[in-house]
This record gives C-alpha cells, structure tokens and sequence, in this order.
C-alpha cells in the first residue's frame, strides 16, 4: 500500500486516520512483557521474557506518549505483562498524566499489586483502571492463572474502589469448561460492587498447550443468554463510549448503573470502528492485535540523530499501513499470531 503524502503542521497536531478513514485516537502501551502470573489464554507456563536493553525505557515511554499525544491521540491506556512489576511504572503515569491535551490515562492490570499502588496510580492521573478477574473460586483460579492467589486481587479491587477511580472495570475472558459457567456470578460480583465488567472471547495468539481454542470457544451471545434473569437492556454506543470508542457492547441490568460488556472478535468482528494501535515493549507500534504489519519506533528513538518532528511522521506514515481488520480463525488451533498476549496487553 503506498503511503500518503502526510506533513506535519507547524504545531504538529493531527488528528491521525488510517486508509480506511478510521481516526485513530487510542494508544495502549505495554511496558513491560513481564508477569507475576501465566494464565493459560496468555501465554505459556516456562516464558523467556525479553532482555531489559530491548525493552524502551520509562523516558522513552513518555517520549513517545509525548508523540501520539501532539498528534490527537485523546487516550492512552498503560498495559503489560503486568505493568506494575515495571520499576518506574508509577513514575511514567505522572509523566503521562501532566501531558497536555490527554482527555484519557488508563491503566489495565491483574491486580496483584494495587494493594501498594492503587493511590499512587490515581494520584498519578489514571482516571480508569481494568482489573482481570477470571473466577471467583480460589481454586479455579488459581488453575487459570497457574499460581495465582484470588485473594491478592480481590484486595486490589477493594483498594481500588477505595482510591475513588472514576471507573473500574472487571475483564474475563470466557472459556468453555473452564469458568463460562461462572458469568451470572461475576456479574453479580461486579453489580453487587458497583463495577463494570467485560466478558472478552479468547483471542488466538501465541502458541498454547493447555487447551484447544475452539474446543473453549463460547461466543458472546452465549453468555449473554445466562443472564437474562439480570434483565439487560443495551445501550447505546454514543452513551457509553463519547470520545473513546471500543470494541465492547454494553449493557446494563435494571436497577444497577455498572455496564456489562461484551467484546467478540469472533462472534461479532468489531474492526470497522477500530480506532486503536499499540505500542509493544520493544516500542513496535502494532497497527492490529490480529496482524503483523508493524513499524520500529526504537530505532528512531534511539539513533543519535533523534528528531521528535520525524518521529511524527514516521507515526502518520504508520497509519496507511493499518489493516481493514484482522483475520482471526478458530478453525485450527495453531496460532495465527506467534507473539503472545503479554507482547502488546490486548
């Protein structure tokens, strides 16, 4: 695809769109590859994780949120790994959260640490904060995650709501006979805790031996008619979404303000409103979660002849390369995508 002649302004602003007229306006930057736990749909148990000289540093974290930033990006979502096993992850939220024209700082974690950070985190400017949670029984969790201590995270969650985030949303992502059954429980959880909570069908990246990935597939619409006793009425996109469009359908149970997603690349493919990129540890900016078309932003940022302008507009340049949409397939289970999960946090 040939690139289209983009320049940058004097002020260096954008807004950035891709070929297919989408406008970008979300970035989610994975700082580390690093976990404290392996759950079975991320990545495998025995893991080499990357070496600390290949991983961008906090300040080239901020360089590059600087970037996006100047060029219209409203919202930036912090991921891993898990982020908070980064030394300086806090330290990258403040910078983060004094750039000006940043509408949105995120954060999506496992929880395991927000008992120590929650308030440094929403001092730092995160208005909005992800936690995983997969199951509410101790011991499938800790099946899910291969040693994780369900306790730890519901301590986080509680240290979250007690930090005043302005949302907290719970993700699970649904498999078969592993934890579907448990939807109507966590969404009791999450309604009886005043959370939000998505459910997010399997995506088939990285190699895994745990379990067949159609074998566990369960779509959307099947957990969704677990909850029908909850009374769920949808709402509608421009009531949930304002600025930061995603792929989750929301809806909301009667009686209750928390938000029920759903997020199925699968059963309901969502990329003609994508309006997201990533940005790996390695800083390759990831145009789809379901290709490998890429650009290398730490060469740039590391050459001795750095020019914030040309960072610019190599980012603009990147966007014309931006798939229609991905190419997910359960009809296998060998991966379409090699890299796992923890490369680019969803």
């Amino acid at each position: 695809m040939a690139l289209v002649d983009s320049t940058i302004s004097s002020h260096g602003s954008g807004p950035l769109i891709d070929s297919f007229g989408r406008t970008i306006n979300y970035v989610r930057l994975s700082v580390t590859d690093r976990c404290d736990l392996r759950c079975v749909y991320c990545m495998a148990e025995e893991m080499q994780f990357l070496p600390r000289r290949e991983v961008l540093s906090i300040e080239e974290f901020t360089q590059l949120g600087a970037a996006f930033v100047a060029l219209g990006v409203s919202k930036l979502r912090i991921t891993g790994g898990e982020p908070l096993v980064r030394q300086g992850s806090i330290r990258l939220l403040e910078n983060l959260g004094q750039l000006p024209g940043l509408r949105e700082l995120c954060l999506t974690t496992n929880g395991t640490h927000l008992p120590q950070y929650a308030q440094a985190i929403k001092d730092a400017g995160v208005a909005r904060i992800n936690i995983s949670l997969d199951s509410l029984s101790p011991a499938r969790f800790r099946q899910l995650t291969r040693f994780g201590d369900l306790n730890q995270v519901l301590a986080g969650i509680k240290a979250a709501q007690a930090a005043g985030f302005k949302r907290i949303k719970l993700n699970c992502v649904a498999l078969k006979h592993y934890n579907a059954d448990e939807v109507p429980a966590l969404v009791r959880f999450a309604l009886d805790e005043g959370l939000d909570i998505s459910f997010i069908e399997e995506m088939p990246l990285g190699r895994i031996n745990d379990h067949g990935r159609a074998a566990e597939f369960i779509s959307s619409e099947e957990l969704r008619n677990q909850l029908s006793p909850f009374q769920l009425s949808p709402l509608a996109s421009d009531t949930h979404n304002s600025h930061h469009a995603g792929p989750a359908r929301y809806w909301q149970a009667a009686g209750y303000t928390s938000r029920i997603g759903f997020i199925s690349p699968h059963s309901s493919n969502f990329c003609g409103s994508c309006n997201r990129v990533r940005v790996t540890a390695t800083g390759r900016l990831l145009l789809c979660l379901g290709q490998e078309n890429s650009v290398d932003l730490r060469a740039q940022l590391r050459s001795a002849h750095y020019s914030e302008t040309e960072l610019r507009q190599t980012i603009i340049n990147a966007m014309q390369h931006k798939p229609e949409k991905h190419t997910f397939d359960l009809s296998n289970d060998e991966p379409q995508i090699v890299r796992f999960m923890n490369m680019t946090g969803g």
